[in-house]
């Protein structure tokens, strides 16, 4: 089974002091070339502080994003489910699993970095600013990385559970089959109908990812998932073709 996370805009500080970004290390290889090319725009526009703030959509406060990018490739990494923070990656909290826990999620979690494309729990990176909505010099984000983080996905066997925003959905779309499936985030109001969640549907997927984590369990299909939930106090029903619900 391969789940699907988001990044966060927020980031850990830190890593090992002996180690730098080498994107021979990071998973994924058939992403090499577009990583190169985001990494030479995100350069490209760090050589000037007002440019990068108004390309990354920075306020005022946040210009030590910009020293972050101007430093990434002398800065200490650290694996990539830690160095994210936020709603979902707190309601996570990896620092707290288990040992099996913990493997399962080196395992099991891809994440999707606009900067690096698809990368491994376990993948070592640095502190950075790049969202989905970033502007780099030269192309667009969805030129560049929508057919190759597709075409890497579709070469996974297995349940994939996207647990992405949409923003990142356009950027590598997910293969359409029965064992490929987008989770949504509701809420069921007082009236029985189901409605979306927007901030804190983070969390709730946060919480899921944990409980799967400490389940440790590889499943083989969308009713397997479902039929298990219960088990834990969690909510899954199939939406339309293509989507789950889990109820919060």
């Amino acid at each position: 089974m391969l789940i699907l996370l988001p990044p966060s805009e927020t980031k850990r500080d830190g890593g090992d002091p002996d180690a730098v970004l080498d994107l021979g290390a990071l998973s994924f290889p058939s992403l090499a070339r577009p990583r190169r090319s985001a990494l030479a725009g995100l350069r490209a526009i760090s050589t000037n502080v007002a440019g990068s703030m108004a390309a990354l959509k920075l306020g005022a406060t946040q210009r030590f994003e910009v020293e972050r990018n101007r430093a990434i490739s002398r800065s200490p990494v650290m694996p990539a489910i830690e160095r994210y923070t936020g709603v979902l990656y707190d309601a996570l909290e990896v620092a707290s699993v288990d040992a099996p826990a913990r493997a399962f999620l080196g395992s099991s979690i891809v994440i999707h970095s606009a900067l690096f494309g698809l990368i491994g729990a376990d993948d070592p990176i640095p502190a950075y600013r790049f969202s989905h909505d970033s502007r780099i010099p030269g192309a667009s984000l969805s030129r560049l990385w929508s057919v190759p983080n597709a075409a890497a996905l579709a070469g996974v066997t297995g349940l994939i559970l996207d647990l992405r925003s949409e923003s990142y959905v356009h950027l590598g779309p997910a293969p359409v089959r029965d064992d490929s499936v987008f989770l949504r985030v509701v809420t069921e109001t007082d009236g029985g109908r189901l409605r979306a969640l927007n901030h804190f549907n983070k969390h709730g997927k946060g919480e899921l990812v944990r409980a799967l984590a400490a389940a440790g369990r590889d499943f083989g299909s969308v009713d397997e998932l479902i039929e298990w939930a219960p088990s834990v106090g969690i909510r899954l029903t199939r939406a339309a073709s293509g989507e789950l619900d889990l109820i919060v």
